[in-house]
Formats: C-alpha cells, structure tokens, sequence
C-alpha cells in the first residue's frame, strides 16, 4: 500500500511515521527545516506511549513520489484549492483521498441523500475550486482525536489521542476503507470505519465552531472560557444552535453541551489551534468551522443568531488577522 502525505506537519507527519512502522511504502511531502530535518534524521515522534524514530522518504516535490492509493491531506483546509500542483502527480485511477481536515468538508453532501444531495457549500468550496482539484468521489471522511504539536523540525511530540474515525459520504463500509484503517491498526493507532462519519464531524465541530473562534476574539484558554460564566453562555448558545442544524440535515451526534464543555474545562490552559495561528499571523480556518454552518442553517431554516453574531465578528478579525503578525 502506497501512500503519501501531503501537508506532512505535526499530524501528517505522525500519520505517516505510524503507517511506515506498519510496512506501508509511505512519502511525505513538507518544506523548510521540517523537511530537511526529517530528511537527515527520519520523523522522530515523542509520546506517552513510547518514542520512535521513522525512517520516511521525505520530498518537496509530488513529482517524486508518482501515483500513490491513497493521499492523506494533512493541510488546513483552507489550503486545498490551491494545493492542485501537489496532488495531480500522486492520482491514479483509484486513488482515495484522505482529508484530516477540521469543520465541514467539501463533499459533505456528496452522495449524501435526500434534498440536498450534490449541494455544494459555497463557504468550504467557492465556486468548485476544491472539487476540482479533490473530486468528492476520491474522498473518505476523516475525523481526527489525536492531539500532537511540532516540538522542533522533524520532532513530532504526541500529547494525547490515537483515534482517527474514517468513513465513506455514501455509509457503505468500502474495502479502501478497511484497508487503510487496517494499516493505521497495525501502526498503533486506532481507525474504526464510521457508516455515520457525519456524526463524528459534528461531535469534533461541536467544539471548534464555538471554541475555536472565541479564543481567537478573546485571547482565551479552553479553561478561562468555560470558568468566565457570561462567556460560557455564549458557548452553550453556539452548541446548541450547532445542534440543531445537525439534526435539520438527520444527524444525532452522541454527545451533550454539558459532556463537551466538561471534557474542555477539563483540557485545561490550552491556545486553540485558531489562537495559535492568530498570534502567528496565519490564515483562519473559519469558514469550514464556522461560516459553513450558518451557510447550512440557511438551507435548512434553522434559526442560529449567535453563531451569525459570532460569525460576523470572527470574519472581520480573519480579514484584519496579517496586520497582527507584523506588530508581533
């Protein structure tokens, strides 16, 4: 099984280092000193569960990777309309693209069912751009529960997690899937196959969507969030409304307000990955948390005024966000 990560950061690069020591041919695509790091010492991974040195081809250029069955996208998704030049040379007729991304993926109504079968979401795929560069019928859903950092280039420090939920936008329970859940098995992860991959995608939304753009706004930890009472108010509202659009579109993610915001009080003085990328003058990746599901509120007639304020407010700090890297 030939697979290549692209977006070879701190999860693609655990990803793969995790295939390889299954027996996977894996390849990761990276830049800069992450890259010539992992080129001279191999992907070096530090965990609770015991460290490991992987021994991975690493590249800057798909050209030297060639078609590959599957590609496991380890980018921001905000990133995938332009990351055509990466993928086109790892396609062959089969290949499956597996998208680690956050939020609501672009082929969510893929294959879906019912009256917003073939919807395209114009917050996560404007105008196409990303289902032409990721045709919705090379992709399996990817919910990631992992939590790793870089600690250095070439060093991947894994925190916490080793669930990666994968499924099919049709349910079926397809033998690509099985495969490489098999191969993330036998690299020490754990991969069940979800028919209901939607539900995960709501679960892990559930607290990106509220989280993830308050700290940004806020400067906030998980911990100050859920203590601070007024705001933690919002935060309800936010996952409440969150709710109930999943449920418009038939989906019954197994979890409470209450049990999320338990589990995030308990996380403790964590920087949300979107405060992170605000201190360091990043692109936001707000559309596919956020701004996607006001979209999908509106075809479905769910009332969501919180998360519209939020939006609103969030959208402009994304839009102001590069100013804050040069005043660093």
């Amino acid at each position: 099984m030939k697979v290549a990560v692209v977006g070879a950061g701190a999860i693609g690069a655990y990803v793969g280092a995790a295939l390889h020591r299954a027996g996977a041919d894996v390849h990761l695509i990276a830049r800069g000193p992450h890259l010539a790091a992992m080129r001279q010492h191999g992907v070096r991974v530090h965990s609770p569960r015991g460290d490991f040195t992987a021994r991975v081809h690493a590249t800057d250029s798909a050209d030297d990777i060639g078609p590959a069955d599957y590609v496991f996208l380890g980018l921001k998704a905000n990133s995938y309309a332009a990351c055509g030049p990466l993928i086109e040379p790892l396609l062959h007729q089969r290949t499956a693209v597996v998208a680690a991304q956050n939020g609501i993926p672009w082929w969510y109504f893929h294959r879906h069912g019912g009256p917003h079968d073939g919807h395209r979401v114009e917050s996560v795929d404007p105008g196409g751009t990303v289902s032409a560069v990721l045709p919705p019928e090379r992709a399996i859903g990817c919910v990631v529960y992992a939590a790793t950092e870089l600690a250095g280039p070439g060093v991947v420090r894994h925190l916490e997690g080793t669930r990666f939920s994968i499924g099919e936008p049709d349910r079926s329970v397809s033998g690509r899937c099985l495969e490489f859940g098999e191969a993330m098995r036998a690299g020490g992860l754990k991969c069940p196959v979800e028919p209901e991959i939607r539900d995960d995608i709501w679960i892990k939304l559930l607290g990106n969507i509220s989280f993830n753009p308050i700290s940004a706004l806020t400067r906030a930890t998980m911990r100050e969030m859920c203590l601070h009472g007024s705001t933690r108010e919002v935060i309800e509202l936010m996952m409440t409304e969150t709710l109930a659009v999943a449920a418009a579109l038939g989906c019954r993610p197994d979890i409470s307000v209450e049990r999320r915001l338990a589990g995030a009080e308990r996380v403790g003085d964590h920087r949300t990955s979107t405060l992170q990328d605000l201190e360091k003058g990043k692109p936001l990746e707000l559309d596919v948390l956020l701004a996607a599901v006001v979209e999908l509120a509106a075809i479905t007639g769910v009332p969501v005024p919180t998360l519209r304020t939020v939006g609103a407010i969030s959208d402009l700090l994304a839009r102001g966000s590069t100013p804050v890297r040069s005043a660093a």
